[in-house]
């Protein structure tokens, strides 16, 4: 199975410094990009830590709830602007994005889709929609600087790109929810 040491590159490429540094030098990237690409590696590792741990997994996300519960609760953190400023100046915080992302978020998420349920996935897809488009609306809206780290035009283009994805999950919520989601399951 390559797929573990695929997510292990990927996340050993991430955290270089000079990887780190230019993809956190833009905003719309270190949002956008480092972040996705964090949770994708982890998605990635997924089946390493199924293996070595499937008791845990078992027991603990048996019917993938709270894995999927630590996934949204993990990734609204990391929605909030300040962490993303405090990612960029205080190296605990850094740290945490490192750990949080690929194993909270990543590892979870594979672990727990295939067990939930179409209404939760749904709900899912729902709540990551809304959330995007509440970023979008702060990020857009604000006229004066909520990061310390990027200028408001950054703020701003992370708003639009934030808008975009919102639309491209509502496009594919739609085709989910009114095309034949047998394939899906």
């Amino acid at each position: 199975m390559k797929q573990p040491r695929y997510g292990l590159l990927l996340f050993v490429f991430l955290i270089l410094p000079p990887v780190a540094n230019l993809l956190e030098s833009i905003m719309i990237v270190h949002m956008h990009m480092q972040l996705p690409l964090l949770v994708i590696a982890g998605f990635l590792m997924a089946p390493f830590f199924q293996t070595k741990f499937s008791g845990v997994f078992r027991k603990w996300n048996s019917n993938g709830i709270p894995g999927i519960a630590l996934v949204v609760i993990i990734w609204s953190y990391w929605m909030i602007p300040r962490m993303m400023d405090e990612a960029l100046t205080i190296q605990m915080v850094e740290i945490f994005k490192f750990i949080s992302l690929p194993f909270l978020v990543g590892v979870p998420l594979r672990d727990s889709w295939k067990k939930i349920g179409t209404g939760v996935k749904d709900t899912v897809y729902i709540l990551l929609t809304l959330m995007l488009i509440t970023m979008a609306w702060i990020y857009i809206g604000a006229d004066q600087q909520i990061c310390n780290n990027y200028l408001l035009v950054e703020q701003q283009t992370v708003g639009w790109g934030s808008l975009a994805m919102a639309g491209c999950l509502i496009i594919y919520f739609l085709q989910l929810t009114l095309g034949d989601r047998s394939e899906y399951e």
